[in-house]
């Protein structure tokens, strides 16, 4: 029910958008009629030109904004690369790339334009009316160029930072002045205009922390386990320093459970390695319990029965 409201709201927006939009359009329109804009429109078109010389210099441009916009391409994804490089200077670099992209474009075609013959000074003396039709037909699109604008500035995440998004979560692969691609672990690519990007967490922010629960049987003495304990978490420290970026610790008893002794443990990890941790504590702790002759317990079922 939600849903088929929010569309309904949603083209509703859109219709007035339209109806506003046309209506701007049809009063401008009459106005160029009036004030005989039209006629030169018709006098520019007149003077394009089409010949053989001119095409084959409009390729030759079109060839060369292609080949500069590569060469940079290339260049600064292979900075992008380096391990050494930090996030932020990973985001600006897929910023810029986003940002050279459209100003190559928007050069090509007044580059191009101009070699067709076509008086561009007259051509953006009507910005200001296109622009205005513009926005209004393009609110989101101008909204997801503020959005990047604010996400950049006030440095809310990076490229190469772990984050968390309605749900999905994975890794910034790359930031533009209008998207910004989140990888999960999978491998999936996940696009957000960034307009969208509402309540996002940082992962990446502070570090992680990989839990894991034990349960000991009840006919061990929990004193003598709990002495055993310090040496234990060492060992898988000393073993796992790639991993656990600062000391396992021993929370205590979780719970009193039917079948066990719950003890809890919890080393810190990057927030890449947060679900790894967490199998290889488990897997650790196991380990160095039989080491220790400390009983893991399991599930048991006592059955009395009478004489």
């Amino acid at each position: 029910m939600e849903d088929t409201n929010k569309k309904q709201k949603s083209m509703k927006h859109r219709i007035i958008k339209i109806i506003i939009a046309a209506a701007i359009m049809v009063t401008t329109g009459v106005a160029a009629m009036l004030l005989g804009a039209f006629g030169n429109a018709g006098q520019i078109l007149g003077r394009l030109r089409t010949d053989g010389y001119t095409i084959l210099k409009l390729t030759v441009m079109v060839a060369f904004l292609i080949a500069i916009l590569e060469v940079i391409r290339l260049i600064l994804e292979s900075v992008s690369r380096s391990p050494k490089l930090k996030n932020r200077t990973r985001t600006i670099i897929t910023v810029t790339l986003s940002l050279l992209k459209y100003a190559i474009v928007i050069a090509g075609i007044c580059w191009g334009l101009a070699i067709a013959g076509v008086n561009t000074g007259t051509i953006f003396a009507g910005v200001g009316i296109v622009a205005l039709i513009v926005g209004f037909g393009a609110e989101s699109l101008v909204s997801d160029l503020v959005t990047g604008a604010f996400i950049l500035f006030e440095n809310q995440y990076n490229v190469g930072d772990i984050v968390e998004l309605d749900g999905f979560r994975g890794t910034v692969d790359s930031i533009g002045i209008r998207t910004t691609g989140i990888r999960d672990a999978g491998g999936n690519l996940k696009i957000v205009n960034n307009s969208d990007i509402k309540n996002i967490v940082n992962r990446s922010e502070h570090g992680s922390v990989a839990i894991s629960t034990v349960g000991i049987s009840y006919k061990l003495s929990l004193e003598e386990v709990e002495k055993k304990i310090p040496a234990i978490l060492e060992k898988i420290k000393d073993r796992n320093a790639d991993v656990f970026t600062g000391a396992v610790v021993y929370l205590g008893v979780e719970d009193l459970a039917d079948s066990c002794v719950l003890l809890k443990f919890k080393a810190e990890v990057d927030e890449k390695n947060i679900f790894a941790g967490r199998r290889l504590l488990n897997r650790e702790l196991k380990v160095c319990f039989d080491e220790s002759g400390i009983e893991i317990a399991y599930p048991q079922l006592d059955l009395h029965m009478k004489q």
